[in-house]
């Protein structure tokens, strides 16, 4: 009987707790076993200075055009935040002109943001030839973006000292 109280007492303790405690939502609760939820680091970095960066873009797959703009953006706020200035080129050739065909809304506004910013991108015309795409149809593109040869253009722009990043390996 003693036992039946007991738990009986301890049931209906859980039950109060329960219904006068806060809920718990996910950004209070302890990361499940195995994660871990991130913490800001103390870092120390040297400023960043001038750095000239391309960025070569082949791929028409959508997470991979993704990645690299959200890297290109990312940069630009590192450099914001330790004293630098990045200059920054996406030479588009190849599969990678479908990133200036019809982007959705949000590519778009990721386009206008990293421009603004004076983030260059680059189309190849021998890309343009042999996709027969005139080059009024891509998204905000002019005669003055237009080179070449994409794959010319980053050896060129690596021989005058902008580094190139691939950031799809």
């Amino acid at each position: 009987m003693k036992s039946n109280h007991l738990l009986l007492s301890t049931v209906l303790t859980a039950v109060v707790c329960a219904a006068i405690a806060p809920p718990v939502v996910a950004a209070d609760a302890a990361p499940a076993a195995g994660e871990s939820a991130y913490v800001k680091p103390k870092l120390t970095h040297e400023p960043y200075g001038e750095v000239k960066v391309v960025v070569a873009l082949t791929s028409d797959d959508k997470g991979i055009q993704g990645m690299k703009l959200r890297n290109i953006g990312n940069s630009l706020k590192a450099a914001d935040a330790w004293h630098g200035k990045f200059t920054v080129k996406m030479v588009l050739y190849a599969k990678g002109l479908t990133l200036l065909k019809n982007p959705d809304e949000a590519t778009r506004t990721q386009l206008d943001m990293l421009r603004s910013r004076g983030v260059q991108f680059e189309v190849c015309d021998n890309s343009l030839m042999e996709q027969s795409v005139d080059f009024h149809t891509l998204y905000k593109v002019t005669d003055a973006d237009i080179v070449p040869s994409g794959f010319a253009e980053v050896a060129y722009l690596q021989a005058r000292k902008h580094y190139v990043v691939d950031p799809a390996n």
